[in-house]
Protein backbone atom coordinates (compact mmCIF):
# COMPACT_ATOMS: atom_id res chain seq x y z
CA UNK A 1 0.00 0.00 0.00
CA UNK A 2 0.95 3.31 -1.10
CA UNK A 3 2.36 5.82 1.77
CA UNK A 4 -0.27 8.79 2.23
CA UNK A 5 1.20 11.86 1.22
CA UNK A 6 0.34 15.52 1.31
CA UNK A 7 1.42 18.73 -0.32
CA UNK A 8 1.62 21.97 0.35
CA UNK A 9 -0.44 22.60 2.92
CA UNK A 10 -1.02 25.66 4.38
CA UNK A 11 0.08 25.48 7.89
CA UNK A 12 1.17 27.19 11.01
CA UNK A 13 3.73 25.85 13.46
CA UNK A 14 2.31 25.69 16.94
CA UNK A 15 5.27 24.48 18.98
CA UNK A 16 8.27 22.77 18.77
CA UNK A 17 10.17 19.51 20.94
CA UNK A 18 13.26 18.23 21.13
CA UNK A 19 13.02 14.42 19.01
CA UNK A 20 17.14 13.91 19.23
CA UNK A 21 20.33 15.78 18.80
CA UNK A 22 19.68 16.70 15.24
CA UNK A 23 15.70 16.48 14.66
CA UNK A 24 12.00 18.08 15.80
CA UNK A 25 8.76 17.13 16.28
CA UNK A 26 6.71 19.77 15.29
CA UNK A 27 2.69 20.72 16.32
CA UNK A 28 1.53 22.14 13.20
CA UNK A 29 -1.83 23.66 12.90
CA UNK A 30 -2.63 22.85 9.07
CA UNK A 31 -5.89 24.48 6.99
CA UNK A 32 -7.44 20.97 5.79
CA UNK A 33 -6.29 18.60 8.18
CA UNK A 34 -6.66 20.54 11.64
CA UNK A 35 -3.53 19.99 14.37
CA UNK A 36 -1.29 17.14 13.41
CA UNK A 37 2.20 16.32 14.52
CA UNK A 38 5.28 15.78 12.18
CA UNK A 39 8.72 14.71 12.97
CA UNK A 40 11.48 16.76 11.60
CA UNK A 41 14.65 14.91 10.60
CA UNK A 42 18.06 16.56 10.82
CA UNK A 43 16.22 20.08 11.22
CA UNK A 44 18.76 21.06 14.38
CA UNK A 45 21.71 20.95 11.91
CA UNK A 46 23.76 24.42 10.98
CA UNK A 47 23.22 22.91 7.78
CA UNK A 48 19.20 22.51 7.57
CA UNK A 49 17.89 24.67 4.77
CA UNK A 50 14.42 24.69 7.46
CA UNK A 51 15.98 26.00 10.22
CA UNK A 52 15.15 29.71 9.06
CA UNK A 53 11.53 28.30 8.37
CA UNK A 54 9.87 25.82 10.69
CA UNK A 55 9.01 29.02 13.31
CA UNK A 56 6.02 29.85 15.37
CA UNK A 57 3.57 32.39 14.09
CA UNK A 58 4.49 32.15 9.87
CA UNK A 59 2.78 31.05 7.21
CA UNK A 60 3.86 28.18 5.41
CA UNK A 61 3.53 25.89 3.44
CA UNK A 62 4.62 21.94 3.94
CA UNK A 63 4.36 18.89 2.88
CA UNK A 64 4.74 15.24 4.81
CA UNK A 65 4.07 11.35 3.97
CA UNK A 66 2.64 8.90 6.69
CA UNK A 67 -0.04 7.72 8.12
CA UNK A 68 0.67 7.34 11.67
CA UNK A 69 -0.19 9.45 14.89
CA UNK A 70 3.50 11.29 14.01
CA UNK A 71 4.26 11.90 10.27
CA UNK A 72 7.47 12.57 8.23
CA UNK A 73 8.45 16.39 7.17
CA UNK A 74 8.85 16.21 3.68
CA UNK A 75 9.45 20.01 2.63
CA UNK A 76 8.53 23.55 4.00
CA UNK A 77 8.41 26.84 2.37
CA UNK A 78 7.61 30.35 3.90
CA UNK A 79 4.31 31.70 1.88
CA UNK A 80 5.52 35.73 3.11
CA UNK A 81 3.05 38.01 3.95
CA UNK A 82 3.85 39.35 6.57
CA UNK A 83 6.97 39.60 9.42
CA UNK A 84 7.25 37.79 12.96
CA UNK A 85 5.54 39.55 15.59
CA UNK A 86 7.75 41.14 18.24
CA UNK A 87 7.49 41.88 21.81
CA UNK A 88 4.30 41.57 23.47
CA UNK A 89 2.53 40.89 20.12
CA UNK A 90 5.33 37.94 19.74
CA UNK A 91 3.52 36.84 23.55
CA UNK A 92 0.09 37.18 22.52
CA UNK A 93 0.47 34.93 19.60
CA UNK A 94 2.22 32.39 21.58
CA UNK A 95 -1.07 32.45 23.74
CA UNK A 96 -2.58 31.83 21.25
CA UNK A 97 -0.71 28.87 19.67
CA UNK A 98 -0.95 27.80 23.72
CA UNK A 99 -4.95 27.82 23.08
CA UNK A 100 -5.16 25.82 19.98
CA UNK A 101 -2.86 23.11 21.99
CA UNK A 102 -4.79 22.53 24.67
CA UNK A 103 -8.55 23.15 22.43
CA UNK A 104 -7.65 21.29 19.11
CA UNK A 105 -7.95 17.26 19.06
CA UNK A 106 -5.65 15.90 16.83
CA UNK A 107 -6.56 15.53 12.91
CA UNK A 108 -9.51 17.40 13.33
CA UNK A 109 -10.05 20.03 10.59
CA UNK A 110 -11.23 23.94 11.26
CA UNK A 111 -10.82 25.51 7.98
CA UNK A 112 -12.47 28.61 9.35
CA UNK A 113 -10.66 28.91 12.27
CA UNK A 114 -7.45 28.32 9.98
CA UNK A 115 -8.48 31.70 8.13
CA UNK A 116 -9.39 33.84 11.62
CA UNK A 117 -6.16 32.46 12.88
CA UNK A 118 -4.01 33.72 10.11
CA UNK A 119 -5.87 37.24 10.09
CA UNK A 120 -4.76 37.16 13.96
CA UNK A 121 -1.46 36.58 13.98
CA UNK A 122 -1.21 38.87 10.87
CA UNK A 123 -3.18 42.21 12.25
CA UNK A 124 -0.88 41.33 15.81
CA UNK A 125 2.47 41.70 13.37
CA UNK A 126 0.90 44.82 11.42
CA UNK A 127 -1.39 46.53 14.71
CA UNK A 128 0.52 45.17 17.85
CA UNK A 129 -1.64 48.18 19.59
CA UNK A 130 -5.29 46.62 18.36
CA UNK A 131 -3.69 43.09 20.38
CA UNK A 132 -6.79 43.41 23.28
CA UNK A 133 -9.37 43.62 20.37
CA UNK A 134 -7.43 40.46 18.77
CA UNK A 135 -7.44 38.58 21.04
CA UNK A 136 -10.72 38.69 22.77
CA UNK A 137 -12.08 38.16 19.12
CA UNK A 138 -9.83 35.06 18.22
CA UNK A 139 -11.07 33.39 21.76
CA UNK A 140 -14.53 33.82 20.88
CA UNK A 141 -14.18 32.33 17.13
CA UNK A 142 -12.22 29.62 19.34
CA UNK A 143 -14.58 28.36 21.59
CA UNK A 144 -17.84 28.99 18.94
CA UNK A 145 -16.11 27.13 16.53
CA UNK A 146 -15.00 23.88 18.97
CA UNK A 147 -18.45 23.95 20.53
CA UNK A 148 -17.85 25.68 23.71
CA UNK A 149 -19.41 28.85 23.34
CA UNK A 150 -23.12 28.99 24.70
CA UNK A 151 -26.05 31.16 22.93
CA UNK A 152 -25.34 34.77 23.40
CA UNK A 153 -28.70 35.76 22.86
CA UNK A 154 -30.62 33.58 25.78
CA UNK A 155 -30.41 33.39 29.43
CA UNK A 156 -28.65 30.11 29.98
CA UNK A 157 -30.97 28.66 32.89
CA UNK A 158 -34.19 29.57 31.45
CA UNK A 159 -33.56 30.13 27.45
CA UNK A 160 -35.25 33.51 27.46
CA UNK A 161 -34.45 36.10 25.21
CA UNK A 162 -31.49 38.82 26.91
CA UNK A 163 -33.12 42.12 27.65
CA UNK A 164 -31.23 44.80 26.27
CA UNK A 165 -30.94 46.84 29.18
CA UNK A 166 -30.46 44.26 31.89
CA UNK A 167 -26.55 43.20 33.14
CA UNK A 168 -25.29 39.74 32.48
CA UNK A 169 -22.43 37.58 32.76
CA UNK A 170 -20.99 34.27 31.37
CA UNK A 171 -20.47 31.47 33.19
CA UNK A 172 -18.63 28.50 31.86
CA UNK A 173 -21.42 25.96 32.58
CA UNK A 174 -24.68 28.13 33.29
CA UNK A 175 -24.25 30.28 29.76
CA UNK A 176 -25.53 33.99 30.65
CA UNK A 177 -27.36 34.97 33.89
CA UNK A 178 -28.34 37.95 35.23
CA UNK A 179 -25.51 39.64 37.11
CA UNK A 180 -25.90 40.73 40.44
CA UNK A 181 -26.07 44.49 41.19
CA UNK A 182 -22.73 45.84 40.87
CA UNK A 183 -21.15 42.85 39.09
CA UNK A 184 -18.20 45.24 37.36
CA UNK A 185 -17.80 42.68 34.86
CA UNK A 186 -21.19 42.28 33.51
CA UNK A 187 -22.50 43.48 30.43
CA UNK A 188 -25.11 44.39 29.23
CA UNK A 189 -27.66 41.97 27.21
CA UNK A 190 -27.47 44.23 23.83
CA UNK A 191 -24.00 44.51 23.98
CA UNK A 192 -23.77 40.37 24.34
CA UNK A 193 -26.36 40.19 21.29
CA UNK A 194 -23.76 42.28 19.14
CA UNK A 195 -21.23 39.97 20.13
CA UNK A 196 -23.33 37.03 19.00
CA UNK A 197 -24.31 38.69 15.70
CA UNK A 198 -20.92 39.72 15.10
CA UNK A 199 -20.34 36.05 15.22
CA UNK A 200 -22.92 35.03 12.34
CA UNK A 201 -21.31 37.49 10.16
CA UNK A 202 -19.69 36.77 6.74
CA UNK A 203 -16.41 38.13 8.10
CA UNK A 204 -16.77 36.89 11.66
CA UNK A 205 -13.24 37.65 13.00
CA UNK A 206 -13.32 41.55 12.08
CA UNK A 207 -17.07 41.98 13.09
CA UNK A 208 -15.91 40.32 16.61
CA UNK A 209 -13.05 42.61 16.73
CA UNK A 210 -14.92 45.59 16.43
CA UNK A 211 -18.22 44.52 18.37
CA UNK A 212 -15.87 43.77 21.40
CA UNK A 213 -13.45 46.73 21.06
CA UNK A 214 -15.82 49.08 23.51
CA UNK A 215 -16.07 46.68 26.46
CA UNK A 216 -12.61 44.73 25.52
CA UNK A 217 -11.74 44.60 29.38
CA UNK A 218 -14.70 43.79 30.47
CA UNK A 219 -15.02 40.35 27.93
CA UNK A 220 -11.42 39.55 29.43
CA UNK A 221 -12.36 38.49 32.39
CA UNK A 222 -15.17 36.47 31.46
CA UNK A 223 -13.82 34.91 28.49
CA UNK A 224 -10.71 33.82 30.60
CA UNK A 225 -12.80 31.97 32.89
CA UNK A 226 -14.37 30.19 30.16
CA UNK A 227 -11.02 29.36 28.90
CA UNK A 228 -9.57 28.72 31.80
CA UNK A 229 -12.54 26.13 32.95
CA UNK A 230 -12.26 24.27 29.26
CA UNK A 231 -9.06 23.56 29.14
CA UNK A 232 -8.19 22.52 33.14
CA UNK A 233 -6.27 25.32 34.19
CA UNK A 234 -5.85 28.01 35.97
CA UNK A 235 -3.39 29.91 34.41
CA UNK A 236 -1.94 29.90 30.82
CA UNK A 237 1.92 29.99 30.65
CA UNK A 238 2.11 32.41 27.62
CA UNK A 239 -1.03 34.54 29.42
CA UNK A 240 0.89 35.10 32.51
CA UNK A 241 4.11 36.01 31.08
CA UNK A 242 2.61 38.46 28.87
CA UNK A 243 1.00 39.74 31.65
CA UNK A 244 4.04 39.95 33.62
CA UNK A 245 5.79 41.89 30.94
CA UNK A 246 2.84 44.30 30.75
CA UNK A 247 3.38 44.96 34.64
CA UNK A 248 7.24 45.53 34.41
CA UNK A 249 7.02 47.61 31.28
CA UNK A 250 4.85 49.94 33.00
CA UNK A 251 6.70 53.35 34.64
CA UNK A 252 7.10 52.57 38.45
CA UNK A 253 4.90 54.46 40.91
CA UNK A 254 7.43 56.37 43.23
CA UNK A 255 6.69 55.90 46.83
CA UNK A 256 8.06 57.68 50.12
CA UNK A 257 11.90 57.07 50.31
CA UNK A 258 12.92 56.30 46.80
Amino acid sequence: MATRRTSEEPAFVLHRYDWSETSLVLEVFSRHQGRIALVAKGVKRPTSQYRSVLLPLQPLAISWSGDAEVRTLKSAQWQGGHVMPTGEALMAGAYLNELLMRLLARDDPHQSLFDHYAMAVSLLADNPEAQPAILRAFELVLLKDVGLLPDLTVEGQSLAPLGDDEMYQLMPEGGLTLAMEGEPQALRGSRWKALADAMSDAAPFVSCMLASGPVVASLRHQVSRMLHYHCGVRHFKTRQLMLDVQAMSRPRQSTEGD
